[in-house]
């Protein structure tokens, strides 16, 4: 029996549902099959970012805030069924949220603006070099300010870009960083001499650099740009994840690169190869 029916018909016969409520479900799941039938895909084989797709192929199309968080309601209440009938082996639909009315979206800056920030420090010496391998950093790779101090030498792999960082709840994920990153990393070693300690950002003292100093690197060097935004590293970290929207990368990327645990949380702007990364990376940022 086709998903769709039978969570309808389950419904109807012991939930006890109203026929007019059943009939709202049924043009909306039909819709949602629809939508998915355009894609190669159907009920049992969606993934979260199906859904959400089909989201923003409601918005496209002129759908109201609360048509559309109907819909989603009628997709999760589905899912949750087949679930408990081992028809699916994961609720996808548990994956998605829809973004409260009062969410408001993260401010971050132009590619414009960006460019100016990154290029302000000149590295001629151990402390130009190293904030300008800091914010050329944050914004390649989009990691968390916590990410970033925490980031040791051997974490650094120069020769394939790409960075090893330890997450939230310590999972470790693999983050590819552009030639401009590279140049300002491989100018910042050169400086950094003699260092007993394994942290790739150090202090004046040879020490690994705090979360704090870096939030004042950052307020100093805007100080000297004209941008009249509030900037933190987390302002970098979503202007990153926004810019490769714009330039067309897929959602689950993004996911993967910010390392977030679920889509829901990507979504306010799968695990995939390094190699799949790179390309998806290098189409927003740009090669050599």
């Amino acid at each position: 029996m086709d998903p769709a029916l039978e969570f309808l018909t389950y419904l109807q016969r012991e939930k006890r549902y109203s026929p007019r409520t059943i009939e709202s479900y049924r043009k909306d799941l039909l819709q949602f099959k629809a939508f998915l039938a355009s894609t190669g895909k159907d009920i049992l084989t969606a993934e979260a970012e199906d859904i959400y797709n089909f989201l923003l192929w409601l918005k496209g199309e002129g759908y109201s805030g609360a048509s559309t968080e109907r819909k989603l309601a009628a997709i999760k209440s589905m899912y949750k069924y087949l679930l408990s009938r081992n028809l699916v082996k994961i609720n996808q639909a548990k994956l998605v949220s829809y973004p409260r009315k009062s969410q408001k979206l993260p401010v971050v800056l132009s590619m414009d603006e960006v460019t100016e920030l990154l290029e302000l420090p000149e590295p001629r010496d151990f402390f130009s070099a190293r904030d300008r391998a800091i914010l050329e950093l944050l914004y390649a790779t989009g990691i968390r300010l916590s990410e970033l101090v925490g980031l040791n030498v051997s974490d650094l792999n120069l020769a394939d870009r790409f960075l090893r960082v330890k997450g939230k709840g310590g999972k470790e994920r693999i983050v590819p960083f552009g030639v401009p990153a590279r140049k300002a990393l491989k100018k910042y070693l050169t400086f950094r001499t003699e260092a007993r300690e394994d942290a790739l950002f150090l202090n004046k003292f040879k020490k690994r650099l705090s979360a704090r100093w870096v939030e004042k690197l950052i307020e100093k060097y805007i100080r000297l740009t004209s941008i009249r935004k509030k900037v933190s590293p987390h302002k970098l970290r979503h202007s990153f994840a926004t810019h490769l929207l714009m330039m067309g990368a897929d959602i689950r990327t993004i996911q993967e690169l910010l390392g977030h645990s679920s889509l829901s949380t990507t979504q306010k702007y799968t695990h995939l190869d390094l190699e799949t990364l790179r390309k998806e990376y290098e189409k927003a940022h740009g090669e050599d």
